[in-house]
C-alpha cells in the first residue's frame, strides 16, 4: 500500500506579528515573571483595602502576564 505524502504550504507571519516578537524578543522573560508577582502582591493590597472589584482585576492580570513571558520564551528558543 503506498502513502501520499502531501506537503503543506509554507506559512509565514504577517508584518505585525513579526514586528511584536522582534520587540518582545529583546525583552528579558524574567520580565513577565516580575510583572505577574507584582499584579498578585497588587491584588492582594488591593483587597486588603476593602477594593474587592479592583482587585479581582489586578489579580486577573497575572496568568495573562504570564502565558505572554511563555509565548516570549518560546519566540527566543525556536525563533521566529
Amino acid at each position: 500500500m503506498k502513502v501520499l505524502a502531501f506537503k503543506r504550504p509554507a506559512r509565514t507571519e504577517g508584518r505585525v506579528a513579526r514586528y511584536i516578537e522582534n520587540r518582545t524578543a529583546m525583552l528579558p522573560s524574567d520580565l513577565f515573571l516580575w510583572a505577574a508577582g507584582g499584579a498578585i502582591a497588587g491584588s492582594l493590597a488591593l483587597k486588603v483595602m476593602h477594593r474587592d472589584i479592583d482587585s479581582n482585576f489586578v489579580g486577573q492580570w497575572a496568568p495573562v502576564l504570564l502565558i505572554l513571558g511563555m509565548y516570549n520564551k518560546m519566540v527566543k528558543q525556536r525563533g521566529h
